[in-house]
């Protein structure tokens, strides 16, 4: 089965959902913690998404109820609800408006695409991502969003490269 658009970059966001994502990213940072959530778009349209979701990040209460099994606050990277984005995408498949994104905000670092995002999004490093999406990592400095870039799975080499996306202003 061939991978859907969506996943080969060259996606069209509109201005409202970009701003959602600048808006829980901002949020976020002031708590102190990534942002993260998921795009939907019409499946009649596969590279245009148009709804931004938010997810909650759990990794700051994974953190304070189990700090020596959970080191790493939610400043340095995002824990989902797996089953709830497991039935959103489902969902979304069976209504026509399919989980095209998954975003989330890196703090003070710049936005890339890092080793643990890969580990994350690849269940610790497997062959290949575990869902068919792209994933747009928005760079909040100083509590200002700096920086949004979309990043695809590349089959050929096993990793994460950056790809464009535009903002459709109207």
């Amino acid at each position: 089965m061939s991978k859907p658009e969506w996943t080969q970059g060259d996606l069209t966001l509109t201005s409202a959902i970009v701003s959602r994502v600048e808006q829980a990213a901002r949020e976020a940072y002031a708590r102190d913690e990534e942002a993260c959530g998921y795009l939907v778009g019409p499946s009649s349209r596969p590279r245009f998404a148009d709804e931004a979701v938010e997810l909650e990040n759990l990794a700051n209460k994974y953190h304070k109820v189990d700090p020596e099994n959970h080191p790493r606050t939610g400043r340095e990277y995002f824990k989902i609800n797996a089953l709830k984005f497991e039935r959103a995408i489902e969902q979304g498949r069976a209504a026509g408006r399919p989980v095209k994104v998954f975003f989330h905000s890196h703090l003070d670092c710049g936005a890339y695409f890092s080793e643990e995002d890969a580990a994350s999004m690849t269940m610790g490093g497997g062959e290949a991502p575990t869902h068919d999406l792209a994933y747009l990592v928005t760079a909040v400095d100083q509590g200002e969003v700096t920086a949004h870039r979309l990043f695809i799975w590349e089959a050929a080499s096993k990793s994460f490269v950056e790809a464009p996306f535009q903002v459709d202003e109207g």
